[in-house]
């Protein structure tokens, strides 16, 4: 039963994901061929922690239905804490003159504009870190990198967003000196 269901995975063709169909061979070359995790890997130019993590898992996994058990397990970390609402609201900031808040710089650094988030009660604490890594995951579109979604082109037509991470990120402040 599981070999059929196994094989359907790969008879889908393009329909299966990739990385769904690659497993499944692993667990068809390792079941039905014999073959070694190191002549998996060989075969299918990947590494052997790899197909030895899959059949591990496999194993690991028997009771599960075959498509969750090809299924990516939660990876450690913390969850985000920060909402879309709160990452709308830090984007609107963004777009927002640093001298309107009383900043002697013309544009903002990841580590001024998460203060002043923070200042504003926006969020409570706001590492400049995370919301450079947050506005540069999609350079070209900040909506994007916040909820995931591509923004429709009349809203980028009526609401020009003039926020770029070249613009957010690393520039220098009053009190910062680049040498």
């Amino acid at each position: 039963m599981e070999r059929a269901e196994l094989e359907r995975l790969l008879a889908r063709g393009h329909t299966s994901p990739q990385h769904i169909a690659r497993r499944a061979r692993i667990i068809l070359m390792a079941n039905e061929e014999g073959m070694s995790n190191q002549e998996i890997a060989t075969r299918l130019g990947t590494t052997k922690a790899k197909v030895t993590h899959w059949t591990k898992g496999w194993i690991e996994r028997a009771l599960e239905p075959v498509r969750a058990r090809f299924s990516d397990l939660p990876r450690p970390g913390a969850p985000e804490t920060i909402t879309a609402e709160q990452w709308c609201r830090i984007l609107a900031l963004a777009c927002e003159s640093p001298r309107d808040y009383g900043h002697p710089i013309t544009h903002w650094s990841s580590r001024e504009l998460a203060a002043e988030a923070v200042r504003q009660g926006i969020v409570e604490p706001l590492w400049a870190g995370h919301l450079r890594r947050v506005l540069e995951k999609k350079r070209s579109s900040p909506t994007e990198a916040i909820t995931g979604s591509t923004p429709s082109p009349m809203s980028a037509r009526t609401n020009p967003s003039p926020i770029s991470a070249a613009s957010i990120s690393r520039r220098p402040t009053a009190a910062t000196s680049w040498s």
